[in-house]
């Protein structure tokens, strides 16, 4: 890629970005598309937009996301979305503070070395404009390196400095939020795991309300065993699909009588898909269904509050949450395998199924669960390495010799040789969160939030190992395979001049992400077309076009890792190429801009963890940290600068960084602190009505007679697939 190519690339991306801001602020302003653009207000029961729709300016959204608090990101999306902002606002403060310095010394540093001529180059083509800006145009000895190693450092104390400073104010936002006098019913409850067999003759019940009644006497409340709920819940499951259906019916019966009033009623075929079978009036077949599946549903949950709690695990109540704060952090007994405590989750976010899974049984899920990562990161490098190899233009002419004609068009070469690898590379990525997310969830974990940390963690380490290292190495490998061939041991220089040579593909790659993903991000195009034909199409009830435009949240499993990976990438090229930071102060800058919209308009927390997403986000900047200080020592000492051993402290401060931090406030982020929790609500707890809330729907529903089931609902989790 030549210099034009890439300023035509940069050029085209925010091209796209200000179509796509200015489609956002036209279609954000019609009355029909306020669902899209405006759901977590709407779910809130805000105006969607104070003033009208027509009347407002069309950058209005930008005043409004600079002049939103901190408190009003957690009054409309949670402290989890408010610590995610965080994490933007200190990778935007690092590069900030770091450009600081390296843009006005390294730039001048290397742009006025004449003792090389194009020996190393920051693209794998003719990209020289950028090469005489970049560490590579700097000679293999002399003075001028040591600005390149003041500069190393210099990067390395201002992440020091921010880190803190965030992980401070994490702290401090978590204690605000748990000490908070509203009653929330997670704050009274512990879950408990690996209960022992119940001996003379003991239920399950029985069992825990002794043994936690005896250490708790005076604030031990109730227990609640999990149940085997497959069967109820299938049950369940199939009476809300009729119910909807039979809405659906009704309204399509509705729609035709206001244009014929002598409209049949909808009918279906009752076999296989609707086409095959008995053809039936659907309005009295589901009425009729539904009255079955009421009389199955009660009988069962009967069946299951009574007979199935024999489950390893159960929800324990305690009347004070200080109560329930130290029952979660103390050992309760002298085995460890054995009554496991920890504090509950909120009952929207447990994962009953995972709940009763034994001790052992985890530790061997998630060893294996550790396994399949590693070969999936393993066999990954494999294929990421050859897109990267094979999406260059020349590759891709000799594998398809027939696509020559169409790509040596001037117009649509420029265009290919700009995105065609970073395409290819963010569309391959697409295919992986789901199965990380299901690798996850198979470990036994009890919580989605639990669930979103360990994913993203997964996310993030195959996205630095493949995506970063899989690249930068694997175009490298690719072309000079033969060189290493001969020479075994030019490894080692290849995969050390291989990171400047990738420069101008990074550069690319963060472009794009930044202009067109967040231009695509703010429009809500996809969402926008897809809702409105469902709607047209599909929806015939308010429940179904709500369902349609319903929100979802901001996807931590995937958005953390992908700006993760930017932050690695910008920050190991920081002082190689010092050119990539305005890209990164960008990426994050537009970045806080625009998502702080979308958190206080159109995304809905699906689960609130008070910040615990914050210590694993921490340590995985610290290692994106460290593997940017080994870079750099690995580089120096390819370039034989003989300073090189200067370096070789910072990987180790950054280690005893880690540790401090760890030793300090990491401990506060797994169990509460009893000081937080300890302050006074505002209202007495109705414990019955906390203890409720965890009783599953299908647990719950269907009753014409509620209290014969007091008894046997003390037995029971709120579940929708709890299982044994």
């Amino acid at each position: 890629m030549d210099f034009p190519s890439f300023l035509t690339s940069l050029a085209t991306s925010f091209i796209i970005f200000v179509v796509l801001m200015l489609l956002f602020t036209w279609l954000s302003r019609k009355p029909g598309n306020a669902e899209v653009y405006y759901s977590n207000r709407i779910l809130k029961g805000m105006n969607p937009v104070e003033g009208g729709y027509m009347t407002r300016s069309p950058f209005a959204w930008i005043r409004e996301a600079m002049s939103s608090s901190e408190t009003d990101i957690i009054n409309m999306s949670g402290v989890d979305t408010a610590v995610y902002f965080v994490f933007l606002g200190t990778a935007l403060g690092i590069f900030v503070f770091s450009a600081l310095v390296l843009l006005p010394v390294l730039l001048p540093v290397a742009a006025t070395d004449h003792s090389i001529r194009a020996v190393s180059t920051t693209s794998n083509g003719t990209f020289t404009q950028l090469d005489k800006l970049s560490m590579g145009h700097v000679g293999n000895s002399g003075v001028r390196l040591w600005a390149f190693i003041v500069a190393t450092y210099w990067v390395s104390i201002v992440a020091y400095f921010f880190l803190w400073r965030a992980y401070k104010h994490v702290t401090e936002l978590r204690a605000k939020a748990l000490m908070s006098p509203e009653v929330r019913a997670d704050q009274f409850a512990i879950l408990v795991r690996d209960i022992p067999s119940a001996s003379n003759g003991q239920s399950k019940k029985e069992q825990v309300d002794s043994f936690f009644r005896e250490i708790y006497p005076d604030t031990f409340y109730r227990s609640m065993v999990v149940t085997d709920n497959k069967k109820v819940n299938k049950i369940y499951e199939e009476l809300e699909g009729y119910k909807k259906k039979l809405a659906r019916a009704e309204a399509m019966y509705a729609e035709s009588q206001e244009t014929n009033p002598d409209a049949l009623k909808p009918s279906h075929k009752t076999g296989l898909l609707g086409i095959i079978g008995e053809k039936v009036d659907s309005i009295e077949f589901y009425n009729d269904k539904i009255k079955e599946l009421i009389h199955q549903l009660e009988a069962e949950q009967k069946v299951t509050l009574k007979e199935k709690q024999q489950s390893s695990a159960a929800l324990v109540f305690f009347n004070s949450r200080v109560a329930a704060a130290s029952a979660s952090q103390n050992i309760h007994a002298p085995i460890v395998d054995t009554w496991t405590v920890i504090d509950a989750p909120e009952p929207r976010q447990l994962i009953w199924t995972n709940l009763s899974k034994k001790f052992y049984e985890r530790i061997i899920r998630q060893y294996v669960a550790y396994a399949v990562v590693f070969l999936t990161i393993f066999f990954y490098m494999i294929p990421i390495g050859f897109i990267s190899a094979l999406t260059t233009l020349d590759n891709l002419m000799k594998l398809l010799p027939f696509l020559k004609p169409v790509v040596k068009q001037k117009a649509i070469k420029t265009v290919l040789e700009a995105y065609l690898p970073q395409l290819a590379l963010i569309l391959f990525l697409a295919l992986l969160p789901k199965f990380l997310l299901f690798l996850s969830r198979s470990e036994g974990i009890p919580s989605e939030s639990h669930v979103t940390r360990a994913a993203s963690g997964k996310y993030f380490y195959f996205s630095v190992l493949n995506v970063f290292i899989g690249v930068t190495l694997g175009g490298t490998l690719f072309t000079t395979f033969k060189s290493i061939e001969h020479d075994p041991n030019s490894i080692f220089r290849v995969l050390a001049e291989s990171l400047p040579q990738n420069a101008t593909f990074f550069l690319t790659f963060v472009a794009l992400k930044f202009f067109v993903g967040y231009g695509l991000e703010l429009s809500r195009i996809i969402p926008l077309i897809i809702f409105h034909l469902k709607k047209k199409y599909l929806c015939k009830t308010e429940a179904e076009i709500k369902e349609a435009w319903a929100p979802g949240d901001l996807g931590y499993a995937t958005r953390f890792p992908g700006d993760m990976l930017t932050m690695t990438i910008v920050l190991c090229y920081s002082v190689i190429a010092p050119i990539i930071i305005p890209f990164g102060v960008v990426y994050f800058g537009l970045g806080w801009l625009l998502l702080r919209n979308q958190a206080l308009k159109v995304y809905v927390p699906s689960f609130e963890s008070y910040g615990r997403m914050w210590p694993h986000i921490h340590t995985r900047m610290l290692a994106t940290l460290i593997l940017y200080q080994v870079t750099m020592c690995g580089y120096f000492g390819v370039k034989k600068f003989k300073a090189t051993p200067v370096l070789f402290p910072l990987p180790i401060f950054s280690l005893i960084f880690a540790f401090i931090c760890q030793k300090k406030f990491r401990r506060f982020f797994v169990s509460p602190a009893l000081e937080v929790v300890s302050h006074e609500l505002k209202e007495v707890p109705n414990m019955e009505i906390v203890f409720r809330s965890f009783i599953p729907p299908c647990l719950s529903a269907g009753k014409s007679d509620e209290h014969q089931f007091e008894d046997a609902l003390s037995h029971a989790s709120k579940t929708g697939s709890s299982t044994v």
